[in-house]
């Protein structure tokens, strides 16, 4: 086999073992992150981005420096031959002469003053580097927010489907149960019949609850980047050890520290720096512009009898100049760019305006979502007990046929309502847990 072809059929083997090895692997949800955050196109584009911003601060840098240019021009000259006769006569002949000359040359030209256009230009490089920096940042802190959302929703729905499964269960042997006595007539065939039907509900439940399942798990996985597999699987963490906090956070200093840290807040500074520096680029377009200039040139012609070097030693000649480029009349551009810069400058704070008081609302509502989902939790706590309770006693009576089929199924009905309650609360505090916690710059973990 050609060696390219067999390593090319290695490094493929080798690249899709790799990815096989990551699905067949329990992912935690800080490893979803970090895979998603590595695959997302959003947040490679925006790596790219910076890139090209940092070549383009290098290039407006290097306008500090001299610029030099060299040229090599060579000359051909044909003319017709001539000669003098006896009597003193120009006679010119059938035939062509011709001569050639080279001419060399070096220039250099440099700015040496522009109202401190080019530094404001440099210092505007920079901001766009470090602003990039912060857009990244806020890429990213989306992308994680998503991937806990669903990451948590994985977990809901699986943990639905077990209790599913687990009211299938009991059903099931209540309906045993209930067959044994139909055979003994003990009760009606419309009792049976109810306790059948509860059980073909609970068996529809559970199909729509695997089928919530396998959909938050693709929108996991397609959030990640991954491939869907079927053998994908995440960690299932602690979560009783993040319930039951009895948090009271308080807007004003979540807000403090979250302006201190957020990228979104820091971004819309820059920005607003950037704007005023497009005020001062364009006010430098009132004052005179001075650039210097040098070069030296030489050249060498054949009709010269000196030799080569001679030439060229002889016709060097250097020279230095300035030239002063001083506004007169513009038209209003120069005027119209400014004007246009402050209208920028004064979007630009109320960019940043918007942007904080955006972070204050969503602060704001995360606290009371904090507040309210705690209350929501203890309150589905307390009644999934109280529900569990009295279906444990229908249950019995149901067994001992002291009570009907309806009376049971209502219970059973309760039961799954509040359990279901029960487990939405309990997902919802966390994911408000977290959301918190994001905002006071603590990482996301569970």
């Amino acid at each position: 086999m050609n060696p390219k072809i067999f390593l090319l059929c290695l490094s493929i083997l080798w690249s899709g073992s790799g990815i096989k090895a990551q699905q067949d692997s329990i992912w935690t949800l800080q490893e979803c992150i970090a895979y998603a955050l590595e695959q997302n196109i959003q947040v490679r584009k925006s790596g790219l981005s910076n890139q090209s911003l940092v070549y383009q601060a290098e290039q407006t840098k290097a306008q500090r420096f001299p610029s030099v240019s060299g040229s090599v021009s060579q000359n051909f000259n044909w003319y017709k031959s001539s000669s003098m006769d006896g009597f003193g006569n120009t006679v010119y002949g059938n035939g062509l002469d011709g001569s050639n000359g080279t001419t060399y040359s070096i220039n250099s030209g440099v700015t040496v003053f522009n109202a401190n256009k080019l530094s404001n230009q440099i210092k505007q490089a920079n901001l766009d580097i470090e602003g990039g920096k912060y857009n990244l940042e806020t890429t990213k802190e989306s992308i994680s927010l998503s991937i806990l959302d669903a990451f948590l929703q994985v977990l809901y729905a699986e943990e639905q489907v077990k209790n599913s499964e687990k009211q299938i269960e009991s059903t099931s042997g209540q309906l045993n149960l209930a067959s044994e006595r139909l055979a003994l007539q003990v009760i009606s065939q419309a009792d049976y019949s109810q306790v059948k039907s509860q059980l073909a509900s609970e068996k529809l439940n559970l199909a729509n609850a695997v089928t919530q399942f396998a959909i938050a798990r693709v929108n996991l996985m397609q959030l990640m980047e991954l491939p869907v597999a079927d053998n994908f699987a995440i960690a299932h963490p602690n979560l009783e050890e993040s319930l039951n906090q009895d948090r009271t956070p308080e807007v004003q200093k979540v807000f403090a520290t979250a302006l201190s840290i957020k990228p979104q807040i820091k971004n819309a500074a820059i920005n607003k720096e950037i704007a005023a520096l497009d005020e001062k680029i364009a006010r430098a377009g009132y004052f005179p512009t001075l650039s210097a200039s040098a070069g030296a040139s030489t050249r060498f012609s054949s009709d010269s009898d000196d030799e080569y070097f001679s030439q060229l030693d002889n016709g060097f000649s250097p020279s230095v100049g300035f030239s002063l480029a001083i506004p007169i009349y513009q038209k209003k551009q120069v005027k119209t760019s400014v004007e246009l810069a402050k209208i920028g400058y004064q979007n630009a704070e109320l960019s940043e305006t918007d942007t904080r008081n955006q972070l204050r609302k969503s602060i704001e509502q995360a606290c009371l979502d904090v507040t309210s989902s705690q209350i929501q939790y203890e309150a589905s706590q307390e009644n999934f007990q109280a529900t569990q309770e009295s279906a444990a006693l229908s249950d019995e009576k149901f067994t001992q046929g002291i009570i009907n089929s309806v009376d049971y199924l209502v219970s059973k009905t309760n039961l799954i309502v509040a359990e279901s309650q029960l487990l939405q609360s309990k997902y919802n505090l966390i994911f408000r847990y977290k959301i918190l916690d994001f905002y006071l710059g603590i990482p996301l973990s569970l």
